[in-house]
């Protein structure tokens, strides 16, 4: 846990929720009334939260904002970070904890109901954030809309902010500002499809990134940086060291590992290779049942370095 005086390596701003997860023998589902499936189960994270946790599974110093409800689910969430040891702050959302439901095949794939619930003039006091923001080494904004809001503070301060744009296909409004005005920008490359290297090069020219990553699951990510060329560097996915169990929160993992790297001052490819390794662990439980940490991901890295 950080002090009073201790800068923040990573300030997380959003992204919180509660997801039951119930596995299928395959997607889609049988169109039928009933179905028997494997105990249902609640993973409390989500996106901001599986960041937090990553992050400080590895060793980073994090502090997590965010809003939640008076609910069991925040409850559960709560609890779940207070495990973890990340320094949670909520303020309570009158709308109550953000939900999904996602359904898991037997290969680890996964398709997810996504139950945003924040109101759309929910904002985060000023007073509130920035004294956070001015300990931070580094700003990861999930795409919460409440979020967007805190760019103007983070610019003045100078400082670096990441984002996941998730399954953006490069048109919708919505995520359009995070990708424009963040330093590294994350997404999947399933969003896209075969637009991906186009939507890649469309963030670099029309915005301040530094680097755009796409992840693709079991086909590794593309990697994009403003000094490197104007087309994607592929860069390979690592096997997993166990059975694929559920790819839910691997992308997060995956940019915790290059948080990880990027801290350590690494150059955009190697923290890739990290992201690479971290989001493979991930796989072999889902969510953030399986949090790899630092010893174990450079072990990771120069396991492959000699292979």
């Amino acid at each position: 846990m950080t002090t009073d005086e201790s800068p923040y390596d990573v300030l997380v701003v959003g992204g919180s929720g509660v997801d039951t997860v119930v596995r299928v023998d395959s997607l889609p589902v049988p169109f039928v009334d009933s179905l028997g499936v494997e105990p249902v189960r609640e993973w409390p994270g989500q996106t901001g939260g599986n960041v937090a946790l990553g992050c400080r599974a590895l060793g980073m110093s994090v502090k997590f904002l965010d809003f939640v409800g008076e609910d069991w689910v925040g409850t559960m969430l709560r609890e779940r970070l207070a495990k973890g040891d990340v320094d949670f702050e909520p303020l309570i959302s009158p709308a109550g904890t953000r939900r999904a439901v996602n359904l898991v095949d037997a290969t680890g794939h996964r398709m997810s109901f996504y139950d945003g619930r924040d109101p759309a003039d929910l904002r985060m006091p000023r007073e509130f954030y920035l004294p956070h923001l001015r300990r931070a080494r580094h700003v990861h904004l999930s795409i919460s809309h409440f979020t967007r809001f805190l760019y103007d503070d983070i610019e003045e301060l100078g400082l670096p902010v990441s984002t996941d744009l998730h399954d953006w296909d490069g048109l919708a409004e919505h995520q359009r500002e995070f990708a424009r005005r963040s330093d590294l920008v994350f997404l999947s490359a399933a969003g896209a499809g075969e637009r991906i290297a186009d939507v890649m090069r469309g963030i670099l020219r029309d915005g301040r990134a530094q680097a755009v990553i796409a992840t693709a699951g079991a086909g590794g990510a593309y990697l994009l940086a403003r000094d490197g060329g104007s087309t994607p560097r592929h860069i390979p996915a690592v096997a997993p060291p166990g059975p694929v169990v559920d790819s839910n929160g691997a992308g997060d993992a995956f940019l915790c590992g290059f948080l990880y790297g990027r801290m350590r001052g690494l150059d955009f490819g190697s923290c890739a290779r990290l992201g690479a390794s971290a989001g493979a662990y991930t796989c072999t439980a889902g969510g953030n049942l399986a949090l790899i940490d630092a010893a174990t991901l450079d072990s990771a890295q120069v396991s492959r370095s000699g292979s």
